[in-house]
């Protein structure tokens, strides 16, 4: 078999790419592409948990509850059910493998803890590292599983496409990937399946909980291929990043509020109760809002999180990262408290598919963060990104198993004939600066029309300038990453242009009261110039 040519292509290496690959790899040949190391990944960050109906004192109809509540009116009611139902199962698949979920010394049953927007406790989590825990198990059965091929330091560019190749296939159908590989040249791909499991974009804001790869990478390449796009304008922002001028990206778990830390002013006055009946266990919506209102009329850097009046060993065997980490920064969380501010988080809207994960480009799937399943609303419910990764890797996977095409197309190879060596990356690195700093200040927690105006004018410049560059000189992991950006930056504002109505995590001074129906925001490239 060529080394380019697999049954399944999956495009990223967080929870949603790594357990579709090995729900898949016992009957198909699996090719994993991963921008840096398998490591190195939103869910590997992931301090909460996952979410799951499992105690007898908790229904599933309490999940599905919350999760709308949460959605802001905007949740699919028959996908929030599925997921929910499937919760348990979910956690069944990661216990199998051997994933040491964090367990009650007198029963042995799963600790579960809480978050905000959440009634009960439900948070299955290996201490203050679920991610981390998961992800490093599944990196063990990937390296080890023989139809495995993980290629790391490998960049997705585009999507193949029949329509692109002018092949009349009865519709477009996805046939393969330009990818980057690790000598910085463009190696063609050939794939039956293809899994878009690259995360979010929470990068293309000038501060974010997020690692450096979350740059939005399958969002831009589906929508350059042809896929729908839904709900874009939805950003989540964390409500506690540490602050701190050397370790912007640490979030600080809410699994705190679920222990009873709480939001204090550098008085030591609590706010949260003046906003809603919640308090510091409101959805992450509000939170974030209220902290932002906060800070702006008071003039604040920052507010606090306290939970300094747990006991000292309560706070350092339940949460040993945060506790060591915010150590190493001067911060002694079991005496003072933790200075934080929001930063952009999730991503709640993406590609759109169906609840076997399928785009509307035959063959290409998308899972996880990259996709909108209509799980999440307006607003994502706390410790359903893990379980969400999980569900619909299965529905994903099934799909493709019971799904018998095949290809023999010959593909073309990537076309440096007419390019030069860059010589100017400072413009990459300014552009990029630019664009995350705009972004933040106008299309950030709230907004207005004349901030969204001024985002999309500036975009489309950007765009026209690196559209340039990218014809012209050969491409590299930078230049990729800042075009994806820019694309899922318009795609974000234009998203926001089309709400006239605040809802969720999309808040307009304009417009500030939600609208009496609900409804989604969907965009389709053919609608848009410049693709």
């Amino acid at each position: 078999m060529n080394k380019n040519n697999f049954d399944v292509l999956i495009i990223g290496s967080g929870l949603a790419g790594l357990a579709t690959a090995l729900k898949l790899a016992d009957d198909k040949s699996i090719g994993v592409v991963c921008k840096t190391q398998l490591a190195e990944s939103s869910s590997h960050w992931a301090q909460g948990g996952v979410a799951a109906a499992i105690s007898p004192e908790d229904p599933i109809s309490s999940h599905i509850n919350d999760t709308k509540n949460a959605g802001a009116g905007l949740c699919d009611e028959a996908i929030t059910e599925f997921v929910a139902i499937n919760s348990e199962k979910a956690l069944d698949w990661l216990m199998n493998l051997g994933v040491n979920f964090t367990k009650n010394k007198q029963s042995d049953d799963l600790h579960l803890t809480r978050e905000g927007g959440h009634s009960q406790m439900r948070i299955a989590h290996v201490a203050d590292t679920t991610g981390k825990a998961i992800q490093e198990h599944l990196i063990k059965r990937i390296l080890s599983h023989p139809n495995i091929t993980v290629l790391e330091h490998h960049i997705a560019v585009d999507i193949i496409t029949s329509d692109k190749m002018k092949i009349d296939m009865g519709g477009n159908t996805c046939l393969g990937a330009y990818v980057l590989n690790n000598n910085n040249h463009v190696e063609t791909f050939t794939s039956n399946n293809i899994v878009l499991a690259t995360g979010g974009a929470s990068k293309v804001y000038l501060y974010t909980t997020n690692p450096d790869v979350s740059t939005g990478d399958g969002i831009a390449m589906g929508w350059r291929a042809g896929c729908k796009v839904a709900n874009m304008e939805f950003v989540q922002f964390h409500p506690t990043c540490l602050f701190d001028e050397k370790d912007r990206s640490f979030l600080i778990s809410e699994t705190l509020r679920g222990e009873g830390a709480k939001l204090v002013l550098p008085s030591g006055e609590t706010f949260m109760e003046k906003y809603d009946d919640r308090g510091d266990l409101a959805p992450r919506d509000i939170v974030a809002r209220a902290i932002d209102y906060e800070m702006k009329q008071k003039g604040l850097e920052c507010v606090y999180l306290d939970i300094s009046d747990k006991p000292a060993g309560f706070i350092q065997k339940r949460f040993p990262m945060i506790y060591e980490r915010c150590l190493d920064r001067g911060i002694n969380i079991t005496k003072e408290p933790i200075p934080v501010v929001p930063a952009a988080h999730y991503t709640c809207g993406g590609i759109m598919t169906d609840r076997a994960g399928k785009t509307n480009i035959k063959q290409l799937y998308a899972v996880g963060e990259v996709s909108y399943t209509g799980l999440h609303g307006a607003n994502r419910l706390a410790s359903n990104s893990l379980l969400e990764c999980l569900v619909f890797s299965s529905t994903a996977s099934s799909s493709i198993l019971n799904n018998d095409f095949t290809h023999d197309h010959q593909l073309p190879k990537w076309d440096e004939s007419r390019v030069t060596d860059a010589d100017e990356e400072v413009l990459i690195t300014h552009t990029w600066n630019e664009l995350r700093r705009f972004m933040w200040n106008y299309v950030g927690i709230v907004r207005t029309n004349k901030r969204l105006s001024r985002a999309l004018h500036r975009i489309n410049m950007l765009r026209d300038e690196v559209g340039e560059f990218y014809k012209n000189f050969k491409i590299s992991s930078n230049l990729i990453e800042l075009r994806n950006l820019l694309q899922v930056a318009e795609l974000i504002v234009l998203s926001s242009i089309e709400r006239k109505e605040s809802r969720g995590l999309h808040y307009s001074k304009d417009f500030p009261k939600p609208a009496k129906i609900a409804k989604n925001t969907i965009l389709e490239p053919q609608n848009y110039k410049n693709q």
